[in-house]
């Protein structure tokens, strides 16, 4: 069975590949409210299927297309997994204060906060999991979601971020993807 979310990823690293525009029209995507930009929605409307315009999985496919175009390194390892060995890496307090602002971004500023995080990552090259954060923030960015879920999510990404920032440096050497 085929995993949309895998598929998305596939879709997004394909038109890496091959279309140069479609990667500068879905960053330019950034600079407005997850799906209101209309020259993103050729490469992005058909996952979303039937959804309403602010349902909360199309919503979190524009905001991970817009970031995947601005920092294509697709990975296996979580944002806050990435964000960790980094911040270890820099040793740099801001870091860890912007993923805290990051963690406590509700569904309106949280594109701000992943755009901002995802910048500090792609300056360092670190590779992040798209499928995973694609996942996440299809829950984070529903308002209907139980807020344990949402506080789920938020644990989980502190755990790993906590986690790699105290690993020693062997054990989160990264192997990318697409690479």
């Amino acid at each position: 069975m085929s995993d949309i979310k895998q598929d998305f990823i596939a879709h997004l690293e394909r038109l890496r590949e091959r279309d140069r525009g479609a990667m500068a029209v879905l960053r330019r995507s950034l600079g407005f409210a997850p799906g209101a930009y209309p020259p993103a929605y050729p490469y992005v409307e058909r996952f979303a299927a039937e959804r309403g315009a602010q349902d909360s999985w199309r919503l979190a496919l524009y905001v991970v297309a817009g970031l995947y175009a601005s920092h294509p390194r697709q990975g296996s390892k979580t944002l806050a997994t990435s964000l960790g060995e980094l911040m270890r890496k820099r040793e740099s307090d801001s870091i860890e204060q912007r993923f805290i602002a990051l963690l406590g971004a509700d569904a309106e500023n949280l594109p701000v906060y992943l755009r901002q995080v995802v910048t500090l990552l792609s300056a360092d090259d670190k590779p992040l999991g798209y499928a995973a954060l694609l996942k996440d923030l299809a829950t984070w960015l529903n308002p209907r979601v139980d807020v344990e879920w949402r506080d789920n999510i938020r644990q989980r990404w502190a755990r790993d971020f906590y986690r790699a920032l105290e690993a020693p440096a062997a054990d989160t050497e990264s192997t990318p993807a697409n690479n």
